[in-house]
């Protein structure tokens, strides 16, 4: 059986470690341990052993900000352990460091050997992932250089250089080869009767293209008290509930875990920004409809991250195709990646345009900045972005022409380009894929309230009354043709999609909850509508599953063709609210709340769409994200929608 893998998170630099706190290398899965810096694995082996074995685990590293654990010699009640090892570890920005304190439990000098291997692969974290893909990289020129206190490893293939640094204090007494390329660093340590040495571990990843000096703290301690001020500074002003203490923990826990999530991007004018990533550990970069999402449910309570969220993705906006087949002038990213195999193009990600929604959530956050914040500077400053992003959704996006937003699948990106992504999750409710071009139903929600908002702003702000009456007008059009496309009379709810030729594709699925949270019904389908959504088909007891079971489509531990997502379940519950229904808003946050203090008041990315009368705890999806910006932000929205009971 293998550890457990426990989350170290900082800013764009995070860490997965075992139950020991040791680095396996392990590829595939569905979370490969290794420090990771900006998609590369900058450690790849850390693994201790104490007198040429591997330690007993007395007490596993626990989930948090630091990774602790007890570990002792293997032995047996006849001959107790002669010393005790305390490890602590911590991630920094770009940067980890481990404390080892060796304890004598013996009443007479005793004499330790500490060996720790070590190596970098620098594996782009594609490469880890379990979807048989293999990447060429010819040219790779990999070194290793002993230091005075540690060792160094480089990584070359052309113009593209990382580097690893692990150096330590006392200083090792050996570097060993192992025969595999890793290296073992070797202490021997001499402790007096019940004495206690300790030895620091500093790691300092530079990956390719990062010029930032950087400055790692002398131990994991100092490294905690950096990660609680940025959490404090995060929290401060926010007013947690009191009637609810649950919501609170559940807010403030999202919060720290927002805190930590902040990853640097660029403005359009070269400023430096923090914005939210999308999660660890396979998404810690800039995606556009997540940092869009987190930055909605967060702006009443924290508007920081809204304003650095709009200027990011305006500098990254699409100004031409790129030879893209889904980059258009005016889109906005779907994704930035930072990694090697992004920058010799053998992954589409560098900046990647495959996304359908993220183009209207953007003018959607920026119409509620405005109307939260008054920031008309902002807004003014946003202008030519704002109109480029209406351009594309009236031109390449198709509201002019199919009068609906529509994507085809990318042929190496992706096949699905709103926000159930997966290949399979837009189908009929027999689970038939649709071919061709797609309009999916919670696109045309986004779509109404972008334009919707963009007219207030450009009234408000821009003194373009004209422009704000034909974007009004194009809002009235599209939720005229939409009630009368996409609602299935037979099933008084909306289709998931239409098809190329217009057809219904007919899945019951929580994608008609965005359209509550959008405003694009009409008062009476929107009711009907929330209160099916607390049927038991789609209610799981711990919120509403994407699709609802007793389709053949339904699968409790599909991605989304089944499962539970708390941001799902935050827009349907502020939808419902929006729509006057209140004691279902209330159903869904309560069950959300219950999941989230199951898990320590931390909500997943996912969970299994298993109903909660067989099952008196949340099923686990097995390859969530540990930590996800958009269920951190959810206990906010939730807050928004029922407020404080």
């Amino acid at each position: 059986m293998t550890d457990r893998h426990h989350l170290l998170v900082h800013g764009a630099t995070f860490a997965a470690v075992g139950d020991r706190g040791d680095i396996s290398g392990v590829r595939g899965g569905s979370s490969p341990d290794g420090l990771f810096v900006r998609d590369a694995r900058h450690l790849s082996r850390w693994q201790l052993t104490v007198d040429g074995a591997v330690p007993e685990v007395l007490t596993p590293v626990t989930d948090g900000d630091e990774a602790r654990c007890v570990l002792v010699p293997r032995g047996g009640r006849q001959e107790p352990p002669a010393h005790t090892l305390f490890r602590e570890q911590a991630v920094g920005d770009s940067s980890f460091v481990e404390s080892v304190k060796v304890t004598s439990n013996r009443p007479v000098s005793t004499t330790v050997r500490l060996a720790l291997t070590v190596d970098a692969d620098f594996t782009d974290q594609f490469e880890l992932r379990s979807d048989h893909r293999t990447y060429t990289k010819s040219g790779v020129v990999r070194s290793r250089e002993v230091l005075d206190d540690g060792i160094e490893f480089t990584y070359r293939r052309a113009e593209w250089r990382s580097c690893t640094t692990i150096t330590a204090e006392p200083a090792p007494d050996a570097v060993e080869e192992t025969g595999t390329g890793a290296r073992r660093l070797v202490w021997t340590l001499d402790l007096a009767p019940h004495d206690t040495t300790e030895l620091l571990l500093r790691v300092i990843a530079r990956p390719h293209g990062e010029k930032r000096a950087v400055r790692v703290p002398r131990d994991p301690a100092a490294v905690h008290e950096q990660l609680l001020a940025a959490e404090a500074e995060f929290m401060e002003g926010v007013a947690f509930p009191t009637g609810w203490p649950e919501l609170a923990a559940a807010c403030a826990r999202g919060l720290a875990d927002l805190a930590a999530l902040q990853v640097p991007a660029t403005g359009p004018d070269g400023e430096e920004l923090r914005v939210p990533a999308a999660g660890a550990p396979w998404f810690l970069t800039l995606l556009g409809r997540d940092a869009l999402l987190t930055s909605l449910f967060a702006l009443p309570y924290r508007p920081q991250p809204a304003a650095a969220t709009l200027l990011a993705l305006a500098a990254t906006q699409a100004t031409d195709t790129g030879g893209s087949p889904v980059a258009q002038p005016g889109k906005i990213v779907h994704e930035v990646r930072h990694g090697e195999l992004a920058h010799f193009g053998q992954v589409p990600f560098a900046r990647y345009y495959g996304s359908v929604d993220a183009t209207p959530l953007f003018l959607v956050l920026l119409g509620a900045y405005v109307e939260q914040t008054g920031d008309a500077e902002l807004a003014r400053r946003l202008e030519p972005h704002a109109r480029a992003a209406i351009g594309w959704m009236l031109d390449h996006g198709g509201l002019t022409s199919r009068g609906y937003l529509v994507y085809r699948a990318d042929e190496g990106g992706l096949a699905n380009q709103n926000w159930k992504d997966s290949p399979g999750a837009i189908c009929c409710a027999d689970g038939t894929r649709p071919t061709g071009a797609v309009m999916a139903a919670g696109a045309q929600g986004y779509a109404y309230d972008a334009l919707r908002r963009t007219a207030v702003v450009a009234r408000t702000v821009w003194a373009d009354e004209t422009y704000a009456a034909l974007l009004e007008q194009a809002a009235a059009d599209l939720r005229d043709r939409f009630q009368r496309d996409f609602w299935m009379r037979g099933r008084s709810f909306p289709a998931l999609a239409l098809d190329g030729q217009g057809r219904q594709i007919d899945a019951l699925a929580s994608d008609a909850g965005h359209l509550l949270w959008s405003g694009l019904l009409d008062k009476e389908y929107g009711e009907v509508v929330g209160r099916r959504l607390l049927e038991p088909d789609f209610f799981s007891g711990w919120g509403v599953r994407t699709v609802a079971s007793g389709q053949a489509a339904y699968h409790p531990l599909s991605y989304h063709r089944g499962s539970v997502w708390p941001h799902d379940n935050a827009l349907i519950t502020l939808g419902l609210a929006r729509y006057g229904l209140h004691d279902e808003a209330r159903t869904v946050a309560h069950a959300l709340v219950d999941a989230a203090t199951m898990g320590g008041h931390r909500l997943p990315e996912v969970l299994a769409g298993y109903g909660r009368a067989p099952h008196a705890s949340p099923v686990p999806y097995p390859h969530a994200c540990g930590r996800e910006a958009r269920s951190a932000a959810a206990p906010l929205a939730l807050l928004t929608a029922v407020g404080g009971a």
